[in-house]
């Protein structure tokens, strides 16, 4: 028997692993299996910044394998203002989670860390090896170091302790019930919501930046799968890339294009230079990824993005969209 605790579980990729979990064939490389529970667990059943809420949350359901999504999250310009916030929210949840998953003896821990790992001086593309190279971008820094140390930590637990602790590095994701807030989202579903707005007050469409930073984009649905193949599959403390092909970067207007297209929008569409565009390109290696799995099938990015649209206009009421400007 497996338990199966996913922190962070109502997010937009703990969602995605109970859509693909309960839609798969049971007992395929992606659907549940016998034996399995899984637990989505949200933050209002514990604080994770907490040892003993914590500690509260693993008695309770008594998990045999963690996936660890949880995490103080933000787009650019949040990440930028609060350094030391995100620094140390994700700090303590990491440690929370990893020391209580040691302590009540969970066979295998997987991590969701992201490329802003990665130092922001290096050679591309980014792969496994150059995680430690180099200081992260300045605009991800307090998030950055926090997600870096879960890699030092799992080395540091697997050498002291034995515990089967490793990492996922995901490129960007969207999908399905992502923060849509305008203050605080990242990039696709922060234009998604702008785009919707625009068309339905008749004003503006306008995005950040220059249009050309590129960027690789999973859908969320795929990086649940890549999830669970790794929860069953992979042993190893280093961790794995999960990410669609270098081949597959797609430019800020691409995206901004497609979701003009998707919306329905037919008003006047501009690009703000003056904003900053971040990074202009930082692009990862799947070739471990599909070297392990032999092989996989991404979703092409015009269809996912259309299903994510649809998604959010059909629940724009109950999607997590923040506080509406007035017009």
């Amino acid at each position: 028997m497996s338990v199966i605790l996913v922190t962070g579980g109502t997010g937009l990729v703990g969602r995605a692993i109970q859509h693909v979990i309960e839609t798969e064939p049971e007992s395929s490389r992606f659907g549940k299996r016998s034996g399995e529970t899984w637990i989505f667990a949200s933050s209002s059943e514990g604080d994770l910044r907490d040892p003993a809420q914590t500690r509260k949350l693993f008695e309770k359901y008594k998990p045999t394998h963690v996936i660890h999504l949880a995490a103080l999250v933000g787009g650019l310009f949040k990440n930028m203002k609060y350094k030391a916030t995100f620094l140390r929210d994700n700090t303590l949840i990491n440690d929370n989670v990893l020391h209580t998953s040691y302590e009540t003896n969970v066979k295998k821990l997987i991590s969701c860390l992201s490329t802003c790992v990665f130092p922001d001086k290096v050679t591309y593309p980014l792969d496994e090896t150059k995680i430690h190279l180099g200081l992260p971008h300045e605009s991800n820094f307090g998030y950055a170091h926090a997600k870096r140390m879960v890699d030092v930590a799992n080395h540091a637990y697997k050498d002291q302790y034995g515990c089967n602790f490793t990492s996922a590095i995901p490129t960007n994701v969207f999908g399905p019930h992502d923060n849509f807030d305008l203050e605080d989202s990242h990039v696709i579903p922060g234009l998604l919501h702008k785009c919707y707005l625009a068309k339905k007050n008749g004003t503006p469409f306008v995005v950040s930046g220059t249009g050309k930073p590129l960027r690789q984009f999973i859908y969320s649905r795929d990086l649940a799968k890549l999830f669970i193949w790794q929860l069953r599959e992979y042993d190893d403390v280093e961790p794995v890339i999960l990410s669609v092909g270098e081949d597959e970067e797609v430019s800020i207007k691409q995206v901004a294009d497609s979701i003009v297209k998707a919306v329905g929008f037919s008003g006047e569409y501009s690009f703000d230079t003056a904003r900053a565009d971040g990074q202009f390109r930082k692009p990862a290696s799947n070739k471990k990824l599909l070297d392990l799995m032999g092989g996989f099938e991404f979703t092409p990015f015009d269809q996912a993005l259309e299903e994510t649209a649809q998604w959010f206009l059909q629940n724009y009421d109950n999607a997590r969209t923040g506080k509406v400007p007035s017009a």
